[in-house]
């Protein structure tokens, strides 16, 4: 969630200053974070399945 967060901080920082390096790092650390909250969620969901077994 917060590498979303900064990383839509980033995008909107280098929109609003014309600066294409630092809104690909934002685009960069907002897919990190969701990739990261994507992996949360499967073992999230792992877990509850091994929890029932």
């Amino acid at each position: 969630m917060a590498n979303e967060a900064v990383g839509n901080v980033k995008q909107a920082v280098g929109k609003a200053t014309d600066n294409t390096k630092l809104r690909a790092e934002g685009k960069a650390q907002e897919l990190k974070g969701e990739g990261q909250q994507a992996k949360g969620k499967a073992k999230d969901a792992i877990k509850k399945g091994v929890d029932k077994a």
